[in-house]
Formats: structure tokens, sequence, C-alpha cells
């Protein structure tokens, strides 16, 4: 049963997870810690290579290995330890209990099986159907995701449909067996709008219904705004900020989460605000390689001194705001900065 709302569903502390490469080992995530309670929605933030898609994989315990592995910490879901679980177990809470939408539907699908014949078996091994009701099951999921002709549509092959058919079809696996956990990793990128204000739709539906966390990963903050109860920041691997929609998109503390908001267009009367004109944040992600001492933002930031390359800077709470929190130090000791 899944958990009601304001009870923690899934619960992660220090997680670490390591990468063997020829040049050494690599930590692509480094002591990563957030909560997802029942029927809400956390969106993680952040560029490419900050290690969002990382953290949905190690949560379901797909990280290649070799060279991969999880090095530490703890993956409780409903109190269970997903890390120390065997693989037996992860086969029954992979798409019944917490189901994936991945980036890449291409990839994802079977190319030699029908995207009817891959939704109805998710349904069989996971909620006991018989051939026939899967089958119907099927039709109906692709119905409810917006493909057209749905009867017919069952019957066809990956190859055959556009991208944003296939990341539909993707978008019906996922949901086919109502799980507790829906982990979507930018699943709208490659459909329009109106398909995109649709597939939202039927998510909050599946909340209401079921009570289903979300985790959804994106780089639309757009999405964010419509879609989150609260908001994750990851830079280089960690958490830089975390706090509700509210408090992250009105009130950044971290000159990251700033300057993700500086980057937006005028998004009108949406809870960003309008702003007078685009910004850029210099220079790109770091290489794992290059992180070094200190705050692994600081070679971008404006504010930067000298304890900034010295020292890996903790979360610190935001004033009295419940919940909110920023790896800053200009957060804890704002004299210590300039102007």
């Amino acid at each position: 049963m899944a958990a009601a709302a304001d009870q923690s569903l899934l619960d992660v502390r220090d997680l670490r997870v390591e990468f063997k490469t020829r040049r050494g080992t690599a930590m692509v995530l480094n002591g990563v810690d957030f909560r997802l309670n029942g029927g809400e929605t956390l969106c993680v933030v952040g560029e490419s290579g900050c290690g969002k898609s990382m953290t949905a994989l190690a949560l379901l315990r797909l990280i290649p290995s070799p060279p991969g592995r999880i090095a530490g910490g703890r993956i409780e879901f409903l109190g269970e330890d997903l890390v120390q679980a065997s693989e037996a177990r992860m086969r029954e809470v992979r798409g019944d209990r917490i189901s994936m939408i991945f980036q890449e539907p291409m990839t994802s699908l079977n190319p030699v099986f029908t995207v009817g014949d891959q939704i109805a078996e998710t349904l069989r091994l996971h909620a006991g159907l018989g051939a026939g009701e899967a089958r119907e099951r099927a039709v109906e999921m692709l119905r409810q995701v917006g493909i057209p002709a749905p009867e017919r549509r069952v019957d066809e092959y990956p190859h055959q449909m556009s991208g944003g058919m296939r990341q539909r079809v993707m978008i019906a696996m996922a949901l086919a067996c109502r799980p507790d956990i829906l982990i979507a990793d930018e699943p709208t990128t490659a459909l329009d709008v109106t398909v995109q204000a649709q597939i939202f739709e039927l998510l909050r539906e599946l909340q209401h219904d079921k009570g289903t966390a979300i985790l959804l990963i994106t780089h639309d903050m757009g999405a964010v705004a419509e879609m989150a109860d609260r908001v994750m920041v990851m830079y280089a691997g960690r958490v830089i900020e975390q706090g509700t929609t509210e408090q992250v998109l009105r009130g950044p503390r971290h000159p990251y989460t700033q300057g993700l908001i500086e980057c937006l267009p005028e998004l009108g009367s949406s809870r960003l605000g309008a702003r007078p004109e685009l910004t850029e944040i210099p220079g790109v992600v770091p290489s794992i390689w290059e992180l070094g001492q200190g705050c692994a933002f600081r070679e971008r930031c404006r504010f930067a001194i000298a304890r900034c390359g010295a020292e890996v800077p903790p979360m610190f709470g935001v004033g009295s705001e419940d919940g909110h929190a920023a790896a800053c130090f200009r957060v804890a000791y704002p004299e210590e900065f300039r102007p």
C-alpha cells in the first residue's frame, strides 16, 4: 500500500555511486539526500551531466555493473532498503511498485515485439492478467496517453511510430500497473505542447486516484512551475538546493539555481514571474576529474571567495523557511561575501 500524502514513501540518504574507469574510480553521485512523500511531485532540475538521470537509475538498481556500483547510502522504499534487496526482489518492484519513463524510447522498447505485446507483458507479469484482458488494457492505456486509433496501433512495432508516439508508449507502459512511484526522465521531450499538457493531466489524475508519487526529471522550468510540489536542484553529482516550488522559484538562494531561473524567457503569470532580459551561466558543468577541493560551482560563480575553493559547503537551512536549504556558504555567512 502506498504511503499517504505527507508520509515518506521514499527516503534516500547519503547515496553514492561510483564508476571504475581507466583514469581511476570516479564518484558520480556524492551524498545525495532527499525524500519523496505519497501523492507529491518532486522535480529534479539541473544541466546535463549533473547526476539527475544517474539518480533515477540508482533508485531502481539499474546502474550498469561493471563498471558502476552503488558505493554507499540507503534507498528506503516504505521502510525497505532497496540497496540491500535481492535482484529477484528488485524485479518485483520495478514496473509494479516503482515505474520509470526513460528518456530515449527507441533504446528502451524492444524492436522485435509489438507495442501492445510489450505493454501486455507488464500487465501479465505484475497484475496477473490473462492475454485477452492484458491486450484490452494495453489498448486502453494507448488511448489514455493520446495515441490515435489505439486498436490498430497496438499491433504496430516501435519502428512504425514517430518519436513522440514511442514516448507515449513508454508512458503507457509505466502507468499500466498504477505504480506507487513514477520516475519520469524528461517524459515530454519529444512531444508537442498539446500532448505535453495531456500527459501532465494524466499524471495528475493518477496522483489523485491512487496517491502516486512522481519524481520528475526535467530541463523545463515551466513544467516545474506547473507540476512540482517540491524542487531539488543538482549540480556535479550533489544536491545543492531543495525546497517547495514557491521557495525555490521565487526565492532561490544558491547562485546556480538563480542562474537557471535567469536563463528563462518571460513566463508571464507563472510562478516564476516576468524577467526583463535573459542571462546565461558562464562555463560548463565541470568533469568529475576537475572538481578538486571546495564547491563544484565556484569557477562559474560570481560570488565565489577563497573559502569556496577550500571547503565543500554543506546544506544550510534558509532562515525560518521550513524545508528550504541550499549548499552555499553565502546562505550561512552573508557577511563574508562582497555585495
